[in-house]
């Protein structure tokens, strides 16, 4: 199996930017506020940790912590205003809040409760995320949204996860409608679609299951899962100037998986 690169810093093309990252406390979200924060950005970190957990991890970085639970909508507003009022702008929203869990599997199998959950959680949370970040770009005439979409948004998943990729297609169809609806007021909106990440929703996705986790890794050309920090250099480069002719786009980091050709195995 081949090992991920770790990617030099060097750039500061983010310098006095304001991010907010939802799901920042762990996974992608950690590595892209680590990377961000890097690149010279304020981040405000949300996530629905605990404040012990949350406030150390965005001291770290120099940033803010604000505890949200991204499927409240009064929660969301006060995440943007927080970050607004403390830095006086919001530059970046990276919508990266997700799960995956195990009750969501074939729909043959998976419950209305289960589909529910990931809908608000996948999805839901970041209609509420776009609403409010929104005024606040169109205000100042410029910003860049990111929302967190898969792989899976563009194609059927081998191992069913069925709310799951219904929710990444929302998402999807979501950011191109926003990008094409604010792109003359200086505001991008593109989409992140990764392959399978080492992070661990995907560890705990899979740990009970090894020969699901062999399933998904079959068919990755390069034969390797990514690393967060993957994800996160993704991010930085759409939430910078270097993307400045992007929105609306689907951007896959995912080793090659949607271009492979596969036939699901039989269960």
């Amino acid at each position: 199996m081949t090992t991920a690169p770790s990617p030099a810093i060097t750039s500061n093309r983010l310098t006095d930017r304001v991010a907010v990252i939802t799901g920042g406390a762990s996974g992608i979200g950690l590595a892209t506020a680590q990377r961000l924060a890097a690149e010279g950005a304020k981040v405000v970190i949300a996530d629905i940790c605990d404040a012990s957990i949350g406030e150390p991890i965005a001291g770290e970085l120099g940033g803010l912590f604000v505890r949200t639970d991204v499927t409240v909508e009064e929660d969301v507003i006060t995440l943007y205003k927080t970050a607004h009022d403390t830095y006086g702008s919001l530059d970046i929203a990276f919508n990266n809040a997700g799960i995956s869990p195990s009750e969501d599997d074939s729909i043959l199998i998976t419950g209305i409760d289960a589909w529910r959950k990931v809908q608000d959680v996948n999805l839901t949370s970041v209609y509420y995320c776009c609403k409010h970040a929104l005024p606040y770009m169109i205000e100042q005439g410029k910003g860049s949204i990111i929302n967190t979409a898969s792989f899976v948004a563009v194609m059927g998943a081998a191992t069913s996860q069925i709310s799951y990729s219904a929710s990444k297609g929302g998402v999807l169809s979501m950011t191109r409608e926003l990008g094409v609806q604010f792109a003359r007021k200086g505001i991008r909106v593109n989409a992140l679609c990764p392959g399978p990440v080492n992070t661990p929703l995907l560890q705990e996705l899979f740990a009970a299951d090894p020969e699901k986790a062999q399933r998904r890794l079959v068919h990755v050309p390069m034969g390797r899962f990514a690393e967060p920090s993957e994800m996160a250099a993704a991010v930085a480069f759409l939430a910078s100037d270097d993307a400045s002719f992007m929105t609306a786009s689907e951007f896959l980091v995912d080793g090659g998986i949607s271009s492979a050709y596969v036939t699901p195995l039989d269960d």
